[in-house]
């Protein structure tokens, strides 16, 4: 079974229109600079770690409560057990959202047909020519990310894609790139970055609103429900 590294048990925002518990899984195969989950990307091992039947006796003893789980990373797709957990937190009766990279379509596929998830959140770096030095690879799978996308847009699993947005990685280029790509998906959200003490290379900052909102409707010319998250 995977490493269990955290356990949100309540939370309003990681499983769109439920109350979720969310499991954080370590690794990764990006090294985001932004990223705020530093250290379940560089030294999983370091961190505590939750036993599998503790967060499943948890989940147990609160059915009737939550009403999904979300599994985030890191990155969870890295998992070899992953579809074998999945499958006991289904038995459990809990719909479950995964927040994925993308780089894993043979396996969301896998997951998707086998009702082992129910919602895909798929993190865009940032539009293709970019993606280097979003994801922090020279040479990042970008087929695999492609594939992932086309699956999700022309398929019947529930997705969301969403980018956070950073004001020394992004520019208005990005979101006319990306408009363009994920032209057709029904839900994308831009996040506003934030910076802490947790993230793999603090010192980056976010744009203000009026650049979120414009970045905003360049999207809506080719995606019909794109909104702004995270904004204070």
């Amino acid at each position: 079974m995977p490493a269990i590294h955290g356990l949100n048990k309540t939370t309003l925002l990681d499983y769109p229109g439920r109350v979720a518990a969310t499991i954080f899984l370590g690794s990764c195969n990006f090294r985001c600079p932004f990223c705020q989950n530093s250290s379940l990307v560089l030294n999983p091992s370091s961190q505590p770690e939750l036993s599998v039947t503790e967060v499943l006796s948890f989940l147990k003893k609160r059915q009737g409560i939550l009403e999904g789980v979300c599994v985030t990373g890191g990155e969870p797709a890295l998992s070899p057990d992953l579809p074998e957990f999945l499958a006991e937190i289904r038995a459990l009766g809990y719909p479950v959202k995964l927040d994925t990279n993308g780089t894993r379509p043979d396996l969301l596929k896998e997951l998707a047909g086998e009702g082992l998830i129910q919602m895909a959140a798929v993190d865009i770096k940032a539009c293709p020519d970019n993606y280097p030095s979003l994801c922090g690879l020279l040479h990042p799978d970008l087929d695999a990310i492609k594939e992932t996308v086309d699956f999700l847009i022309n398929g019947t699993l529930d997705y969301e894609f969403r980018t956070t947005v950073v004001k020394e990685l992004h520019s208005e280029q990005d979101f006319v790139a990306i408009g363009k790509w994920l032209s057709g998906a029904k839900a994308y959200y831009l996040q506003a970055y934030r910076d802490s003490e947790e993230v793999l290379q603090p010192g980056f900052s976010s744009f203000s609103y009026k650049d979120l909102e414009h970045f905003r409707q360049i999207l809506m010319q080719t995606i019909p429900l794109v909104e702004l998250r995270g904004i204070d």
